[in-house]
């Protein structure tokens, strides 16, 4: 890291079936950067776990509605008594341990596995992570970083602004704007592994070599931007409009 005397702790999820895959080599290459840098490193590999991902009354052992399921509103009642199902406890523990959660992932479908998905729904509770006005710069994961670690078998010039696919940041804004940054992480720029089903065995090296400088360069990296609740009033209106001309 740029700042080898600050020790992160640093939690892996990663989501790819095969684990010989490149994008299975990411997770593992990521925690062997990041353990020789000084770092603590946890990996949840969800297929290798078995998580999951299915959202369903059996997440809460105890209900406030034992008539009718609004899953949010049983996650923050669960979560306030401790009787959240235990590998979402699990899963929520080492969340709210970590300083850096990195998502590692193949893009499908311009999203993310339906297993990370699941774990999305599943992991990031209402009443702990978002809810009540916290969200944004007041959500439950301020003062914590994360970033997306993904391949895809697409080239870097079908994602420029004139690409056939358009810029690849907006279709990137579900995972890095209204799920990351919206429980409040601090989003630090993804790295992004290029066509990789179709490039030599020597290119996905060169790709490890890259993906090992922006590890070691986390801490000079500049977060996105996103929206801050100060701006916004108490109906979430900008303070701040822009006149429209009649």
């Amino acid at each position: 890291m740029a700042n080898r005397g600050h020790m992160k702790k640093v939690l892996i999820v990663s989501a790819h079936p095969e684990p010989q895959s490149f994008n299975a080599e990411m997770a593992r290459h990521a925690e062997r950067v990041l353990t020789a840098a000084g770092h603590v490193v946890r990996r949840s590999d969800l297929y290798a776990m078995e998580f999951n991902p299915v959202g369903s009354a059996a997440d809460f052992g105890e209900r406030g509605n034992p008539d009718y399921l609004n899953y949010a509103i049983e996650q923050r009642y669960n979560q306030a008594s401790g009787s959240l199902a235990p590998d979402i406890s699990a899963e929520i523990e080492k969340l709210q341990w970590a300083d850096l959660l990195v998502l590692n992932f193949p893009l499908w479908w311009c999203s993310v596995p339906a297993i990370l998905k699941g774990w999305i729904d599943r992991v990031l509770v209402s009443g702990l992570c978002y809810g009540g006005m916290r969200f944004y710069d007041r959500g439950g994961m301020v003062g914590k970083q994360a970033m997306l670690a993904l391949s895809l078998g697409g080239r870097e010039h079908m994602f420029a602004a004139d690409g056939i696919h358009g810029e690849i940041a907006p279709l990137l804004s579900p995972i890095q704007r209204c799920t990351l940054a919206y429980v409040g992480y601090e989003v630090l720029p993804p790295f992004i592994a290029w066509h990789v089903p179709y490039i030599t065995r020597n290119a996905r090296q060169n790709l490890l070599a890259e993906y090992t400088a922006h590890l070691e360069g986390v801490d000079a990296l500049t977060p996105l931007t996103f929206s801050r609740m100060a701006d916004f009033d108490e109906n979430l209106r900008p303070r701040t409009r822009i006149p429209v001309e009649d």
